[in-house]
């Protein structure tokens, strides 16, 4: 897989990752709005076996064609490909182009000219092997906040020479206004975004892109690494689904209005194709497929409070929703059509002779229960506000229930005929999931068999259950979810960082990578810990 890494001077991809980025005065998002020409370096993605899709923004007083340039070496002596690009003032001025034509598992560099001859810093991307494939890494990543901290998880990766696609399963931004999430208190000095208000319009999501894309670390990783990416809810708000979100009210306009909105923006500052779902084919080593769970097709999540709500026997309200609505066949995540997409790519990958079928979506699929002992975890003196959750939570745990049910516990038919048809296809299923903040690796299962594994990342800077349960070590926490939810195989429930998954023909070995702190710029790691499963057994390795 890496041969060719060993062809690539590493001190020219060290100045490949560092190159232009001075020129843009960042950190901050002012100087890079408001500058002309190439503001936001490259980015590439939606790579295949011959193609693969380059991205970049040139801010000019009028739309402005630019030449994109592909080469196997840095200094573009021969061109393998390329073309013209216009970058659109309608689209933010971004711009980009899908260059077929390539060689497979090949790494290229690439530019975009402008009309007066500047060029972007040079960019690095590799097709999809095709074929007989012995391995193939992934960079797993989620939720990055700006204002938490600074993006050490991608700093750490750009840096790594031994991974072939970064993989972005949603919470790639915030929606929230300056001061909520986090406070200013909680906020890091100079990691402001903007606009500061809530993002409504297209013009706000539009300014939140750009302020994130300022980040050196994030354009380093999109620089040298092609990326699939998927969104999740806080690219349109939080906990959003097919008609609204949880945070959106009338006062914000119409619901079909700022998702439009948030999706346009999306697609214009992303490397990635105009689909919603979609898959890729790793040689016959791998499919790799990236539904869409958030406003397709998502019936709006339940809430144990409003279960509850109205006074009366809360415990019965909820062991009666337990054995009823909860467990309702007709409730959707994925929808008709995309299940019958993902269920027949697990058919035709399997058919196909392809090792693994890699599910590459947004939330945590293994299920996670609320253990007793949690009751305790926050203080002597809780809110009301947090004693009458804590209660809830314990209420529907006691029914059966589980702890978070925007996650897929909160869509347990939808669940089950995913994993369902993962068994009909005779598939080695892994999937990979974030949203949680926290690490995770569950066995699953269904109808009493193994199904797969699932990889859950924890996040880039956002907060997890050590934020919620101050004084609460980490193997307490641990040893209590693990006890109260028995897919559960490992966890880590205090640590930001990011996770590579390896892929080789006989196993999977998924590294969680905990970077030391997000407070300051420093990409160092503070330790990795790494679990194994073997083709064929569809559960991790025993420990």
């Amino acid at each position: 897989m890496h041969e060719l890494w060993g062809e690539i001077d590493r001190r020219l991809l060290i100045k490949l990752g560092t190159a232009g980025l001075a020129a843009l005065g960042l950190p901050g998002a002012a100087s890079a709005t408001a500058a002309q020409g190439f503001t936001h370096g490259v980015a590439s993605g939606e790579p295949g076996a011959n193609s693969v899709l380059l991205w970049t923004r040139y801010a000019a007083a009028n739309d402005s064609v630019l030449t994109a340039e592909l080469s196997e070496s840095p200094d573009f002596a021969r061109i393998a490909g390329g073309g013209s690009v216009t970058a659109l003032g309608e689209h933010d001025h971004t711009a980009k182009l899908m260059v077929d034509g390539l060689e497979p598992g090949r790494w290229y560099f690439y530019r975009f000219v402008a009309p007066d001859g500047t060029k972007t810093v040079t960019g690095r991307t590799r097709t999809l092997p095709a074929g007989p494939t012995s391995a193939f890494t992934i960079a797993l990543f989620s939720c990055a906040n700006l204002p938490f901290g600074w993006f050490n998880a991608y700093g750490h990766a750009a840096a790594r020479g031994d991974i072939d696609l970064a993989l972005h399963v949603g919470d790639y931004l915030y929606e929230y206004p300056a001061g909520d999430y986090p406070s200013l208190k909680e906020a890091v000095p100079g990691r402001e975004v903007q606009p500061a208000h809530e993002l409504i319009a297209l013009a706000d999501y539009r300014l939140r892109y750009a302020a994130y894309r300022a980040d050196p670390d994030l354009q380093r990783l999109h620089q040298l690494l092609p990326m699939i990416a998927q969104w999740d809810d806080h690219e349109f708000a939080n906990d959003s689904w097919k008609g609204g979100a949880e945070n959106h009210n009338d006062g914000e306009g119409e619901w079909r209005a700022r998702e439009a909105a948030a999706e346009r923006a999306y697609r214009e500052w992303m490397p990635v194709a105009d689909t919603r779902w979609r898959h890729y084919q790793v040689g016959d080593l791998a499919t790799i497929f990236l539904p869409e769970t958030r406003i397709t097709a998502r019936d709006r999540q339940f809430e144990v409070e409003e279960i509850i709500a109205g006074g009366g026997d809360a415990a019965a309200k909820l062991k009666r929703f337990a054995e009823t609505a909860y467990r309702d066949p007709a409730r959707q995540l994925l929808g008709g059509d995309q299940e019958k997409w993902l269920f027949d790519g697990f058919a035709a990958s399997t058919k196909a002779g392809t090792r693994w079928q890699v599910c590459a979506q947004q939330i945590v699929m293994g299920s996670l229960f609320t253990p007793p002992e949690s009751a305790g975890w926050f203080g002597a003196n809780p809110s009301a506000a947090v004693r009458r959750r804590v209660g809830a939570a314990q209420l529907a745990a006691k029914a059966g229930l589980p702890l978070n049910m925007d996650a897929w516990d909160g869509y347990p038919a939808a669940r089950d005929r995913l994993l369902a048809a993962a068994q009909a296809a005779d598939a080695d299923l892994v999937t990979l999931a974030g949203d949680s903040h926290n690490a995770w690796a569950f066995d699953l299962a269904y109808d009493g068999r193994p199904a797969g594994i699932e990889v859950g990342g924890h996040s880039v800077t956002s907060p997890g259950f050590e934020a919620y349960t101050p004084g609460i070590a980490d193997d307490v926490r641990v040893k209590a979810l693990r006890a109260s939810s028995p897919q559960l195989q490992w966890a880590n429930t205090k640590d930001r960082g990011y996770v590579s998954v390896a892929l080789t023909r006989d196993r999977v070995t998924a590294n969680w990578h905990n970077v030391e702190g997000v407070r300051t710029r420093a990409p160092a790691l503070s330790g990795t810990h790494s679990m194994t499963a073997a083709h064929g057994r569809r559960k991790y390795d025993p420990a």
